[in-house]
């Protein structure tokens, strides 16, 4: 078995892994560490993360985090409908209005519901 054959692929995965190590190896070598209480806060989590796991926590926090996710890839699906506005003509101009007052209905359902106040 010739195992010259194999040295491209060998090279290949040895330059990938250095890649990926080298530069987090030089940022954590070269970088500043001087951690204080605001960098070791929680971030963007709604609740302490350090505390115990079965406290109560804000269910409203998650509501309005997926209620973000999920009106923002719909108004993504305008993206190409934008690029290829004078090849769809008025049937997908008139497709895309509905689709449009779904999302407007549904984000008045969503706030009449009160699913975006936080108080």
């Amino acid at each position: 078995m010739n195992l010259g054959q194999y040295l491209p692929v060998l090279l290949f995965i040895l330059v990938g892994i250095a890649i990926g190590i080298i530069p987090q190896l030089l940022g954590y070598i070269l970088g500043p560490n001087r951690p204080d209480d605001a960098k070791n806060s929680p971030y963007e989590c709604g609740f302490e993360a350090f505390e115990d796991a079965r406290m109560k926590f804000d269910v409203r926090y998650y509501l309005v985090a997926i209620l973000f996710i999920l009106f923002d890839l719909e108004i993504a699906f305008l993206f190409p409908w934008a690029v290829a506005l004078k090849d769809v003509g008025l049937t997908g101009f008139l497709a895309v209005v509905v689709f449009l007052t779904i999302l407007v209905v549904g984000f008045v359902y969503e706030w009449k519901k009160g699913a975006l106040d936080w108080e």
